[in-house]
């Protein structure tokens, strides 16, 4: 990921030493890394600020914070706390730190959200969700937040350098989200619940259709239909998956098991014969034998060679 420090205008006007030659007494700052053990020694606001950014270059990006800290907590009101927020922000975010970055950019929103800087102040929000983006085996929410804060930045700014890159990032998100929905799915593919897999390679189709996990998803749907007997279904969704992926592998395979399975012929209804015989007839009641309770009387499984392993997975509602 490239460094926002880059991309931020805000940033780099703030790299700026503001007061030359000033002392830098970092006593008490400088001897605790933890913003919450750090002693208070009172300095003035050219002091806490230009020793903030001498930690910052120097990569001391924890001691940076809490300097940064400092500025706002020992002048409020001044205009350097209002900069120092957002780069306490910045520097939580360069040390890992992100639930703490994020926090400094909502406290930044929350006190000045009409600020010409509140667009980065959204794009360290988005940031900080973004890095923290598990694999798909784990719980998935902090990547909706990422989703979630990405979008809001667009929606916002639009027409900033921070809305372009968020634009890239809500792809690969959304494509980690529909391969999460496809590793539930294929575990409960496996273990033959086969509408509970159906609902989530549905949700992939509906709501992530232009991921890289569409076409596999189709073709699980038309294991599945066919799994559960609804063979029409299964056609269509073979029939979607070939006008919209027909050179892949997913596709051969739906084909193939669709070809296998074709439409059962019905003999056409005589003149006068009853659509269900028997009809107000009381259904007579079946007995099974002992051993037939172990008999598989349903629609065999369709079971797709070469498919991959899930593992598992601990699905999530």
């Amino acid at each position: 990921m490239r460094n926002p420090l880059t991309r931020s205008p805000v940033v780099r006007s703030l790299a700026v030493v503001l007061i030359a030659g000033s002392a830098l007494t970092t006593t008490g700052c400088a001897r605790n890394r933890n913003k919450g053990d750090t002693a208070y020694v009172a300095r003035d606001v050219g002091t806490l600020y230009t020793a903030a950014r001498k930690r910052l270059d120097n990569k001391e990006y924890k001691l940076a914070a809490a300097l940064f800290d400092e500025v706002e907590r020992q002048h409020p009101y001044s205009v350097w706390a209002r900069r120092a927020q957002l780069m306490s922000a910045f520097s939580y975010y360069l040390a890992h730190d992100y639930t703490a970055s994020i926090q400094s950019a909502q406290r930044f929103l929350a006190v000045h959200p009409g600020n010409r800087d509140a667009a980065y102040a959204y794009y360290l929000i988005s940031l900080g969700y973004y890095e923290q983006v598990s694999d798909v085996t784990r719980d998935q929410k902090i990547t909706q937040q990422a989703l979630d804060s990405l979008g809001e930045l667009m929606r916002r700014y639009p027409n900033t350098r921070y809305a372009a890159d968020a634009r890239l990032k809500v792809d690969l998100v959304r494509d980690h989200l529909a391969g999460k929905e496809m590793e539930i799915g294929r575990f409960y593919q496996k273990r033959g619940q086969w509408l509970a897999a159906t609902g989530r390679f549905r949700k992939v189709i509906d709501d992530y259709q232009t991921t890289t996990h569409a076409p596999e998803a189709l073709m699980r749907l038309t294991e599945t239909y066919l799994a559960l007997g609804v063979r029409d279904e299964a056609r269509k969704a073979a029939a979607v998956l070939g006008a919209n992926y027909p050179g892949t592998q997913w596709y051969a395979r739906a084909y193939k098991l669709s070809n296998e399975h074709g439409p059962v012929a019905i003999a056409a209804l005589a003149p006068g014969e009853a659509v269900v015989a028997n009809a107000g007839q009381a259904a007579p009641v079946v007995t099974k034998r002992k051993g037939d309770f172990n008999r598989d009387t349903s629609a065999a499984p369709v079971t797709s060679g070469g498919s991959t392993n899930p593992g598992n997975p601990n699905p999530g509602n």
